[in-house]
């Protein structure tokens, strides 16, 4: 039987620490030295790569599949609106608020002591923890320039504030920049070929299209124009009306098959921002999918991207914490949460058969 006790209090210590050490997005260098200390003292071999902080399972066996433990460490900035210090570890009526308490701190410092706590009984399976960085700025320094270094990974858990329900699929995410061209000319004489109009038809199918694959968990692809730009004077038929487009795809489309559908059916040019931030989503017959459902343990599609968007291969998205207090003035966890956090963990992961 593993003592949960001690690694409860060990974890809210250590997240007291990290609330209480900035790690804006970009900016994580101390956060990082305070994960590396904290698993050096557990006795790990740590692995940093700007401030990704990654260590194996102690007894790392080759021919077992991998497990991945990840969450990340930075923060969003603190808005003016804290009535709380955002840097101060504040404990009021068994909550612990500051920056980053739920979102993700409460999820990390459980992971943390879950891969430290199934190092005291043999698994089927190899571990691996990382706390990531740059997670909230999507920036180009946190998991895409690791997982080459960390090897294959079988299974993934991303820790996220889900109050311990287990996320099996989540939204992807396409910004396009669309163009509709026409052809400037006097308004008076109702020259030109307007390009409004053109875009309004775009618009329109966008508003009314539906994908042929519907999630189970996800539903159907949404997409929804919020921006729009035409025109310099009221007189002029304007040449060109620009418009964004958010498109939030399912787990069973690629951002390019999704962008192949769209440009072959609207007239404007489509230009994707970027197209790595797939959709994702599990097998629900995957063992780590059943044991959940056997404990009890809620399934949902998740409508928010994490870090799982980076990783090629199965992941559920599940953690202690409120997603609803994430970014939001005196952000805090209850400690309890914590708790129950590791405990569902293990219950999850300790003897699973992957």
């Amino acid at each position: 039987m593993i003592n949960l006790e001690k690694y409860n209090e060990s974890a809210i210590e250590l997240l007291k620490r990290l609330i209480e050490t900035p790690s804006y997005s970009g900016e994580e260098n101390e956060t990082a030295q305070l994960l590396t200390d904290a698993l050096v003292s557990y006795g790990f071999e740590v692995h940093r790569k700007k401030n990704n902080v990654w260590a194996f399972s102690q007894e790392f066996d080759s021919s077992k599949p991998t497990l991945l433990l990840n969450s990340h460490h930075d923060t969003v900035k603190a808005t003016d609106s804290w009535t709380f210090d955002p840097f101060k570890a504040s404990l009021s009526k068994g909550k612990l608020i500051g920056l980053g308490s739920n979102d993700a701190g409460g999820p990390l410092v459980s992971l943390l002591h879950v891969f430290v706590a199934l190092q005291e009984k043999p698994q089927n399976y190899n571990l691996v923890f990382l706390a990531s960085a740059e997670e909230e700025s999507s920036g180009k320094n946190g998991v895409p320039i690791v997982l080459d270094e960390i090897g294959p990974i079988d299974v993934g858990v991303v820790g996220e504030p889900t109050s311990m329900d287990m996320a099996i699929a989540e939204r992807g995410l396409i910004v396009l920049d669309c163009t509709a061209k026409g052809k400037s000319g006097h308004a008076a004489r109702g020259e030109g070929d307007n390009a409004i109009y053109k875009a309004i038809k775009d618009i329109e199918w966008f508003q009314s299209f539906q994908f042929e694959k519907t999630s189970d968990v996800l539903g159907s692809i949404n997409m929804t124009v919020t921006q729009i730009e035409a025109g310099s004077l009221h007189n002029v038929v304007p040449d060109t009306c620009s418009f964004v487009v958010d498109v939030r795809p399912n787990e069973h489309y690629s951002n390019s098959e999704v962008v192949e559908v769209i440009r072959k059916n609207v007239k404007s040019e489509v230009k994707p921002r970027s197209l790595n931030l797939n959709a994702s989503g599990i097998d629900v017959n995957h063992p780590i999918v059943q044991k959940g459902k056997a404990l009890g343990i809620r399934q949902y599609g998740s409508q928010t991207m994490s870090d799982q968007v980076h990783m090629p291969f199965p992941c559920i998205k599940m953690g202690p914490g409120d997603t609803r207090r994430s970014h939001t003035a005196d952000e805090y966890i209850y400690l309890d949460e914590i708790r129950d956090g590791i405990r569902i963990y293990l219950e999850l992961l300790d003897g699973l058969e992957i």
